[in-house]
């Protein structure tokens, strides 16, 4: 069965009664930053309004990558130089949003920032997850109350502060009478099961890598942010000794609740798992990265989310065709189909996400999930920075 796609929805401005909020999403591909206007009805998601994506300029863009990969020291002078150059990227996205949807920013309600992560370690002795992108900043500059700093609330309750999207999944995706799951590929692969209208039932963790290791590869290689399509992936064919020692990893076999990052699963890793990685041809390694993804997800769904027969799925790696065929070659009979068959476009999920988790904050409800996370409890998230 085929991978379904759709084109996206046209954008229409929502009344006045209807609340309007802004979410800003930087994940694990650390490629730029997408901004989502979202109108709620109440608390309820009611459609997608306007929509914007700025590109990290590649200088800044390659410090982060550095940061990601080898986060044990950052000097203070330049841990605030780039949470300062993260934050005015974040603000040019959602002014670009705003602009394009011609809406004032006197009708956002709040924005909702992710924040760009640069650590995240929740089981280590130095547990924490830190995100650049200084809110005060966002707030000052579009003059908007802005919510950040999502995840540390969740830590402190004993969870892993991610992931946090399922929330939004269930609110969205989840069906009475049908068993379902939600597969994010980002930089980093998450996976969210949804065995009904049940909160209390949603369970969901990080499968492993996404696009990170791919990624990496091309611009090591090719000099390209990413592999278009996954075209020069199908190039090549897997390595089955690289692809066994990369399983080997034991994080594949933790049970859930589990979160990972860039920190972790990246080039660095790849070659103390396999040292002669470097020795095989690049488009080799390339495919052998996508089998990766793919068996790990794959994986994580039959053993996770036996009953769910439909899988939806959005983020960036839905844009990689080739990885898109392996998913579905894993798992054949399972209907795998984006998100935009179920209302809202897999590009645009997790930064509308973050507009809902700035909803939740601002009206004092939870937005974390405890079976997810494992948290002791429900909680409020994120700190309000006011314009």
């Amino acid at each position: 069965m085929g991978v379904r796609m759709r084109h996206d929805p046209s954008h229409t401005l929502p009344s006045v009664k209807t609340g309007l909020y802004l979410g800003l999403m930087s994940g694990t591909s650390q490629n730029g930053v997408d901004a989502a206007v979202v109108a709620f009805d109440r608390a309820r998601f009611d459609g997608l309004v306007a929509t914007h994506t700025v590109r990290y300029p590649p200088a800044l863009r390659r410090r982060l990558l550095k940061l990601a990969g080898d986060a044990h020291t950052l000097a203070l002078h330049d841990y605030c130089e780039l949470d300062l150059a993260v934050a005015r990227v974040f603000v040019r996205a959602a002014l670009g949003a705003l602009k394009k949807g011609h809406i004032s920013p006197h009708r956002i309600t709040a924005i909702g920032s992710h924040g760009q992560t640069v650590f995240h370690a929740a089981r280590s002795r130095g547990r924490g997850s830190l995100q650049l992108g200084d809110p005060n900043v966002i707030a000052a500059q579009t003059g908007i109350t802005t919510v950040a700093d999502f995840r540390r609330k969740d830590l402190a309750l004993g969870g892993h502060g991610a992931p946090l999207v399922p929330a939004f999944h269930y609110e969205l995706f989840a069906a009475t009478r049908e068993a379902r799951a939600v597969i994010n590929i980002g930089g980093i692969a998450n996976l969210t099961v949804l065995p009904n209208r049940r909160l209390d039932r949603v369970t969901g963790f990080d499968t492993g890598p996404g696009n990170a290791l791919m990624d990496e590869w091309s611009l090591r290689h090719r000099q390209r942010v990413y592999d278009a399509g996954g075209r020069w992936a199908a190039s090549g064919h897997a390595d089955h000794k690289l692809l066994d020692a990369l399983l080997s990893d034991p994080y594949f076999r933790q049970i859930p609740p589990k979160s990972t990052g860039r920190g972790y699963f990246n080039l660095c890793w790849a070659q103390q798992r396999y040292p002669a990685l470097t020795r095989l041809p690049a488009e080799v390694v390339q495919n052998t990265f996508a089998e990766l993804t793919a068996r790990s997800i794959a994986d994580a769904v039959e053993r996770y989310a036996r009953q769910a027969a439909r899988l939806l799925v959005c983020g960036g790696g839905v844009r990689n065709r080739f990885l898109m065929q392996q998913l579905q070659t894993r798992l054949p009979s399972r209907s795998i189909e984006l998100t935009d068959a179920y209302g809202l476009t897999a590009q645009w999920v997790e930064a509308a996400a973050f507009a809902w988790l700035a909803l939740r904050t601002m009206k004092g409800l939870p937005g974390n999930v405890p079976t997810v996370t494992g948290a002791r409890r429900a909680a409020v998230l994120g700190g309000i920075y006011k314009s």
